[in-house]
């Protein structure tokens, strides 16, 4: 009896990989021997990725990411949301192999990712790119995997560039995912780039990572719905467990389609169904630097993005609306329509909810300033001045700003009793590429946030490491002074 090559027959049972998405997803057609499909594009360019030739400013960009999203880790580490699953992890038992960032507790690489990535999320204070922090999950992973692995500082800041740039192309391809799709992009195009990274620092062949990537894809999912609770930061770490896990099966031989990206019922074919997908986007990988070339934004505010234009408005008329919070009537918010469907309009019941109350962050933000960590404690929530000021602040969507998709802008019209007003837009929020933080801000941040979870010269030692991140030839005590609860 003739025998088949699994691999061959999976690959010949999907759609070619055409150019036009409309086609791969019409009907399936069998694939030619030797057929070159997304996932060889990427597994070529992960597995060739090289450090040395990467630009400077792509290098020092992925230093800053390491900075801001341990940061942050540090300062979730010590929230409800990562107690909670790190409680979970405790129970469960997993192999106590490497650190979880903020915690005494050690667990399996996986565990510790899932665990790393909600903590690095729940305050939504981490980095974002293109399409909210659709790159989130890469540092939660890659940290206890780099020590399970015994992998360079090098070896581990090359995995992220490399996982970056897959997750951009994704990004990019579909524009439209979570705008009109309403999916989430962290644990959709995050959980691929994710699985891409951690193959990288698994040191996977080519010829592995085509089912690394399909596995990742099945693995894919988030919805916008779960925006405002703890279930948003398990998104994150989801995508950080699952990259590692998708990884570890793919190395091993275990299979999946390699059309499994935009084959039919893949992944553009599911998550994007009947919006355009734009496979080009895919053309320039391995030429282009993405993160050197787009950047990324750094958040000032630990909230969600969608308002940060509104809260640097806010802040910018504080000085002139201090005197007369009294007489104000009205304060309406314009934002883009995708914002107003990311934004809710009701007053917080949990800080979860604050992040993404407009009427409390404005309102907290003209009383007490920049809403940093202390705006959302329980306790910050019961303030009756915010309260009572939140209450006039309604939500709509600025006929300028509606569809538009990538920024954030926001109209800040404040209308007094004796019906003169004072408007404020502003365009680029705080920490984007065309406002972007200075590096005394970003350290600033980071110190910030580690305190919550270590001590000052621990925090500095953190900083020091991930400001020269790849010069060392190990991370030495990296871990023990990132645990130390």
């Amino acid at each position: 009896m003739q025998t088949i090559d699994r691999r061959l027959f999976l690959g010949g049972a999907a759609a070619l990989a055409l150019p036009r998405m409309s086609l791969a997803q019409d009907e399936a057609a069998p694939a030619a021997p030797g057929t070159k499909f997304l996932s060889h594009k990427i597994a070529d360019f992960v597995a060739g990725f090289d450090l040395k030739a990467a630009p400077p400013l792509a290098i020092e960009r992925a230093r800053v990411a390491f900075v801001d999203t341990v940061g942050v880790m540090l300062a979730g580490s010590k929230l409800p949301a990562a107690q909670i699953v790190c409680d979970m992890v405790r129970e469960e038992g997993s192999a106590p192999q490497v650190a979880i960032v903020g915690q005494s507790l050690r667990a399996s690489p996986q565990f510790a990712a899932m665990a790393n990535a909600v903590a690095a999320h729940t305050m939504d204070y981490d980095f974002s790119y293109i399409q909210g922090q659709m790159v989130a999950p890469l540092v939660p992973a890659l940290l206890p995997l780099a020590e399970k692995t015994g992998a360079t500082p090098a070896e581990t800041l090359a995995a992220f560039m490399a996982g970056f740039e897959v997750a951009s192309r994704l990004g990019r391809a579909a524009p439209t995912l979570a705008t009109k799709g309403g999916w989430h992009s962290l644990s959709t195009a995050g959980t691929i780039g994710n699985a891409a990274a951690c193959a990288r620092l698994l040191k996977l062949p080519a010829s592995a990572i085509p089912d690394v990537l399909g596995i990742a894809v099945s693995m894919a999912g988030g919805v916008g719905a779960n925006y405002g609770t703890m279930t948003k930061p398990m998104h994150s770490g989801l995508a950080a467990r699952n990259g590692i896990l998708a990884a570890q099966l793919g190395g091993r031989g275990y299979s999946s389609n390699p059309a499994a990206i935009e084959g039919r019922d893949g992944y553009f074919g599911t998550f994007m169904r009947g919006l355009e997908v734009k496979l080009d986007a895919f053309d320039d990988l391995g030429r282009v630097s993405d993160i050197a070339e787009r950047g990324y934004s750094l958040k000032l505010y630990p909230c969600g993005g969608q308002s940060h234009t509104a809260i640097d408005s806010a802040l910018a008329l504080r000085d002139t609306l201090s005197p007369r919070l009294a007489d104000i009537a009205s304060i309406k918010v314009g934002v883009t329509a995708y914002g107003a469907k990311r934004i809710r309009t009701d007053y917080p019941v949990s800080s979860e909810n604050a992040k993404f109350s407009m009427p409390y962050l404005v309102a907290y933000s003209l009383i007490h300033g920049a809403p940093l960590i202390a705006a959302f404690e329980e306790k910050a929530l019961d303030d009756q001045k915010v309260r009572a000021l939140a209450k006039v602040v309604s939500l709509t969507t600025d006929p300028e700003f509606a569809d538009l998709v990538g920024v954030a802008p926001a109209r800040l019209v404040v209308t007094f009793k004796d019906g003169t007003t004072v408007e404020r837009v502003r365009q680029f929020a705080s920490g984007t590429v065309k406002a972007p933080l200075t590096s005394a801000q970003i350290d600033e941040k980071f110190l910030a946030c580690a305190a919550e979870a270590v001590d000052r010269p621990t925090a500095t030692k953190l900083l020091a490491t991930l400001r020269t991140l790849g010069d060392q030839p190990s991370f030495g005590e990296f871990w023990t002074q990132v645990a130390r609860a």
